[in-house]
């Protein structure tokens, strides 16, 4: 007997059918094979909060015998087994829901989301001799023939669903759904059927007028009130407001699989990292302990990028280097960023960076914005060219005064307004490697080079316009966690420090293990 109703009541007609949250169970546990990680080709078995939802969800019924609930909303950290979970259940709805001509959807934000459920269920269906001899498989599919039953994977676009007769779906990472649009199909898709059973499965978000936090509203309704919403199942699992995310016990209390499909030093690992790099707490905040967080992340603590500056500024002729080139566009600032590999485990990984703005403007820019880009330019730290837009004859000139004075083995530049430039070195003896701005290509060095700040492996010459590029950055983050420097969320200019993570990119697989990064977008010329 489930005890969901247990502090009001059950509502007037509803009962308990508990032959159907046992026969949801028993399928699950019987036809359902583990297909990755420690327990492969095992029987897959319910953790108890699992149990749980699939006895509440398929047990509560009402007074005609159909389902009490027609949606349900989960909310976890990552790594407690939520796919796992979604895809046994898209299975059930499939095979074992009693429906003929059942049509059950994995959608989620994009394709390849909507893909990462129905491919664990299909991989569970082919460990699965019971399940694999009743079904026929497709890229994108699954087709029972004997009920007229389909499993299918979605795109995002909803204008393309109408006209649906959905019986279950799963959706997937619901936080990152850009609207309502294509929920509002697919829930309506469902009108048709008797039992219809929407499930959304997500960890925390950050957008509170979306309508993933619609979803987290409504079900902490539910749960304190059971009889708020009778449609409605929600199950929140995460810390709370002002909890200590760096404590072992929140890390349990908001992780129900914490010891077995997750590992308590995995949290430890994470948990240390965010502590010295601020842009990594929100990320770790939400992704492992469900705790909803702004979407704007600060990247570096400003003291630790300010412990790393060099009283001394040592001769670095004739050393090995590696550049990034960012050009942004032709009537803003360009930087080349050198970064200097270090020649023994005792020396930093070591930074330099030049700038470069059109000189017919940067007075009103002074103005406009009080950056002291005139001081700068007396200095010596940045060029002023010529004319109302940069100058990139005059940039190439200085980069190959760079060239004879530093070893510089590539240079790695953002395809974007660089084609020209990048081929007139090229033909001028440089190595130009093209380097995506995407999640695939920064995240790795910014998670590196925070990593550095942190241990106080870089040093700066305390360039000021790079510590002002510094200071700008917002991270940008993806459903993954993954960070990459926001250039329309930052406060200010950035174009130094993009340039020195692609600088750093390069010289890391070049001059480091090679297995600490996986090759991103990259094309040499």
């Amino acid at each position: 007997m489930s005890e969901y109703f247990a502090a009001c009541g059950a509502p007037r007609g509803c009962w308990f059918d508990d032959a159907a949250a046992n026969r949801a169970v028993a399928f699950i546990e019987t036809f359902c094979v583990q297909s990755q990680g420690e327990w492969a080709g095992q029987p897959l078995r319910l953790s108890d909060w699992q149990k749980r939802i699939m006895r509440d969800v398929f047990g509560w019924k009402r007074a005609d015998g159909t389902r009490q609930f027609r949606t349900v909303y989960i909310e976890i950290p990552r790594k407690n087994g939520k796919s796992t979970l979604s895809s046994a259940i898209a299975l059930y709805l499939l095979f074992g829901d009693g429906e003929p001509g059942a049509q059950v959807y994995a959608a989620a934000g994009d394709r390849d989301q909507a893909r990462i459920v129905f491919g664990e269920a299909k991989a569970m269906v082919e460990a699965s001799p019971a399940l694999a001899k009743r079904c026929r498989r497709f890229k994108d599919s699954m087709v029972v023939e004997a009920t007229r039953s389909v499993f299918r994977v979605l795109s995002a676009e909803a204008y393309s669903k109408h006209g649906f007769n959905a019986h279950g779906i799963i959706f997937d990472e619901l936080h990152v759904q850009p609207n309502r649009e294509l929920y509002d199909v697919l829930r309506t898709s469902t009108g048709a059927r008797r039992n219809p059973l929407l499930i959304m499965i997500t960890t925390a978000g950050w957008d509170r007028t979306s309508l993933c936090w619609e979803q987290h509203e409504r079900s902490l309704r539910t749960m304190a009130d059971p009889l708020h919403d009778l449609e409605h199942y929600g199950v929140v699992y995460g810390a709370e407001e002002g909890d200590d995310w760096t404590s072992p016990a929140v890390w349990r209390k908001a992780n129900p699989n914490l010891g077995t499909t997750i590992k308590e030093e995995y949290l430890h690992g994470l948990a240390r990292e965010a502590e010295t790099t601020p842009g990594l707490q929100n990320g770790f905040r939400r992704l492992h302990l469900d705790q909803w967080t702004a979407a704007e992340t600060r990247w570096l603590d400003m003291g630790l990028w300010d412990d790393c500056r060099e009283e001394d500024d040592p001769d670095l002729a004739g050393r090995v280097c590696y550049a990034g080139l960012d050009l942004a566009s032709s009537n803003d600032m360009a930087a080349l960023a050198l970064v200097f590999p270090p020649l023994d485990d005792e020396e930093p990984w070591r930074v330099r960076v030049r700038y470069w703005v059109p000189g017919d403007n940067m007075q009103r820019r002074v103005e406009q914005t009080g950056t002291p880009y005139d001081v700068w330019a007396r200095q010596g730290l940045l060029t002023a060219t010529s004319g109302n837009v940069i100058d990139f004859e005059a940039i190439q000139l200085e980069i190959l005064a760079l060239g004879t004075r530093f070893r510089i083995l590539e240079i790695a530049f953002d395809r974007w307004g660089a084609i020209q430039i990048s081929q007139q070195l090229g033909e001028a003896g440089f190595t130009m490697v093209q380097f995506g701005q995407g999640f695939a290509s920064m995240a790795p060095p910014m998670k590196e080079f925070s990593r550095l700040v942190a241990l106080g492996q870089i040093a700066h010459d305390g360039n000021p316009i790079l510590r002002w590029n510094v200071d700008n950055v917002q991270a940008e983050q993806d459903a993954a966690g993954n960070l990459k420097p926001s250039k329309r969320k930052s406060k200010g200019k950035i174009d130094g420090l993009v340039a020195a993570l692609m600088a750093l990119d390069r010289a890391q697989r070049n001059e480091a293990a090679p297995s600490r990064y996986s090759e991103g977008e990259l094309a040499v010329l």
